[in-house]
């Protein structure tokens, strides 16, 4: 018989991880208090809030002594993912700045989760500390809550290795360190390396400081909110659009690879088999794209290029930021972007959707399954970076697609009997699921969600849960077996 299911265990760690809130909440109302603008009220109301909680919590817990065990891990990470998008969504209807509730709960859980699906009609018009704030919840979800409170958390004498096994992207958590303290730390200066790499790089590309953070945030975080209306497009600027892709693909690359490229071990990253695939899907796509592009609109070569690697990269690594819009171009093109969500980036990286490493794989068994039927006493095994893959992680990617395939499905019907045209249903679907941010339809790169019905907002709102911890670490809740003693 399992112990029964530690309450107060979660509520201590939920009430640390309020309290980690309010931190990054402070900074947002410092950015407020810099630019002297009326949100800061709302800001210090929030923090009261987040930190007065987060200290009950604790203080009624002191006694306790976390022993994280899987099941609770589970229902931490998909929890502290609702409760700080609860309340992240608070300053921005406390300031009026998006008064509905929903939609303030929308747009900062498509932060958090680096959807970045917005119901904004005037992002311009929002104050500093506003737009800061929707920056710096997709970076604080970029790499993930928990994986950032690793590094916290066992100060306070909360193990975090169940923590990490249920929130780090994709089908294996790749440890750089046998502590997992330790391998929060080295993702996490990798993490923010690149970020304060991007933001130099755009200074000099003549962005202001305050953009310039903001898109190192987003960008890196494969978030893609934008602190102008118009997204990338609003700086007519080659240069900035190339800094963009190049980071956007750089936070689409597994971080593992990161790590060993920034030890200079290339040999390492060459042989990975999904950076090759990565690298290989967005060449192919991108020169695909290119030619259409240059032989069918009066674009010269340079900017059909452009444009052509800056949508392939943003959509395949779920970034959703946009310089052009691809429902404009011919159906085959739109068609192969619609495509393109699904896949999403690399394993281990901040990207969503099905992710590289999985296609790989299904694909490979699909071969082996005919070896198979030709040699039916062979024993065919599938390989990956020249490995064999056991069967039972074979089988669990196989479920992954098919059940990202069956609630996408889903998703799309509950949409359309909401009110949703099919297509609109089947854009908002599959881009809250991979965490993309644009889709087709009304929800298209030069739209956004704001006139979706409230209804539709909390159905996406849990696609974009689900999409961003992978699935599995939500269902599961909803299974029977899993409360069971």
């Amino acid at each position: 018989m399992r112990a029964p299911f530690k309450f107060r265990t979660l509520f201590r760690i939920l009430g640390t991880l309020l309290i980690i809130e309010a931190i990054f909440l402070t900074i947002a109302l410092l950015v407020s208090l810099l630019y002297g603008e009326d949100d800061w009220k709302a800001f210090l109301i929030t923090v009261g809030i987040a930190a007065g909680a987060g200290a009950i919590i604790r203080f009624a817990t002191r006694t306790i002594k976390p022993n994280v065990s899987k099941r609770e891990g589970y229902v931490v990470v998909s929890s502290v993912w609702v409760l700080f998008s609860a309340i992240g969504a608070l300053p921005f209807v406390i300031h009026g700045g998006i008064p509905s509730y929903t939609d303030a709960f929308f747009e900062t859980i498509s932060g958090f989760t680096t959807t970045g699906s917005s119901i904004l009609n005037d992002i311009e018009s929002l104050p500093h500390g506003l737009l800061f704030w929707r920056s710096i919840i997709q970076w604080m979800g970029g790499m993930g809550i928990i994986v950032m409170s690793l590094v916290i958390l066992p100060i306070l004498g909360i193990g975090g290795m169940q923590l990490f096994a249920a929130e780090a992207p994709g089908p294996v958590a790749d440890k750089l360190h046998p502590r997992v303290k330790e391998t929060a730390k080295r993702l996490w200066a990798i993490y923010v390396l690149f970020t304060f790499t991007e933001f130099i790089l755009l200074l000099f590309g003549g962005m202001s400081v305050f953009d310039a953070i903001n898109h190192a945030f987003t960008t890196m975080a494969t978030g893609g909110y934008s602190t102008k209306q118009a997204s990338i497009a609003h700086w007519d600027s080659a240069y900035i659009q190339y800094v963009i892709t190049f980071f956007m693909f750089l936070a689409g690359v597994n971080f593992s690879i990161s790590y060993w490229a920034l030890k200079l071990d290339f040999k390492k990253v060459l042989r990975n088999e999904e950076f090759r695939a990565y690298f290989t899907i967005t060449l192919t796509v991108t020169s695909l794209v290119t030619g259409v592009l240059y032989f069918t609109s009066d674009l010269n070569f340079e900017k059909a290029f452009r444009d052509s690697v800056f949508q392939v990269v943003t959509i395949l690594t779920t970034t959703g930021y946009a310089t052009a819009d691809y429902l404009t171009w011919t159906p085959f093109l739109w068609i192969l972007m619609f495509i393109l969500i699904f896949l999403g980036g690399s394993t281990g990286s901040t990207a969503g959707g099905i992710k590289t490493m999985r296609i790989m794989i299904v694909v490979k068994n699909s071969f082996a399954e005919f070896k198979r039927l030709v040699h039916p006493n062979a024993i065919i095994p599938v390989r990956f970076d020249g490995k064999p893959v056991h069967a039972s992680i074979v089988h669990n990617i196989l479920a992954f697609v098919v059940i990202f395939i069956l609630i996408f499905v889903l998703g799309t019907l509950v949409l359309a009997a909401i009110g949703l045209d099919l297509e609109t249903a089947m854009g908002a679907s599959i881009t809250a699921l991979a965490n993309v941010g644009p889709g087709i339809g009304q929800v298209g790169p030069a739209s956004n969600f704001a006139a979706l019905p409230d209804a539709a907002k909390w159905v996406l709102s849990f696609l974009m849960l689900i999409g961003r911890l992978e699935l599995f670490t939500v269902l599961i809740l909803f299974s029977p077996a899993f409360w069971h003693k």
